[in-house]
């Protein structure tokens, strides 16, 4: 994988943190509009945990937002920091299917030099 990917952990703990913020919401806050705990919300912001569909849908839905907002990085040309309004489906779609084919073609890399290995 190229080193400017980012991995999917990372978008999450940057997505929800944004629009966490831009709502004005505490990590608690977030946690009990959610039905989590707030080190859940903090060990997820701080990419040491991954979630199930049924968390991401409830934060999603704490946040007004389709789940699927949080796992679409923010385009680079995007300030990260001031940027508020999620993507459209049709960027998200856009930017999930280059990253799928980054990873695509990290694997077909890996299984290059496997083979590459066995010979």
């Amino acid at each position: 994988m190229k080193s400017k990917d980012i991995g999917l952990r990372r978008v999450l703990a940057a997505n929800l943190k944004k629009h966490r913020k831009a709502l004005h919401f505490s990590q608690e806050k977030l946690a009990e509009i959610a039905d989590l705990s707030w080190q859940t919300i903090n060990s997820i912001e701080c990419h040491r945990t991954w979630v199930s569909d049924k968390t991401l849908e409830s934060l999603a839905s704490a946040l007004k937002i389709e789940a699927f907002q949080l796992l679409v990085p923010a385009s680079p040309a995007m300030d990260t920091d001031t940027y508020t309004q999620p993507l459209s489906a049709y960027e998200a779609v856009k930017e999930l299917l280059r990253i799928k084919w980054a990873y695509d073609e990290s694997f077909n890399e890996i299984v290059n030099l496997t083979e590459k290995a066995k010979a």
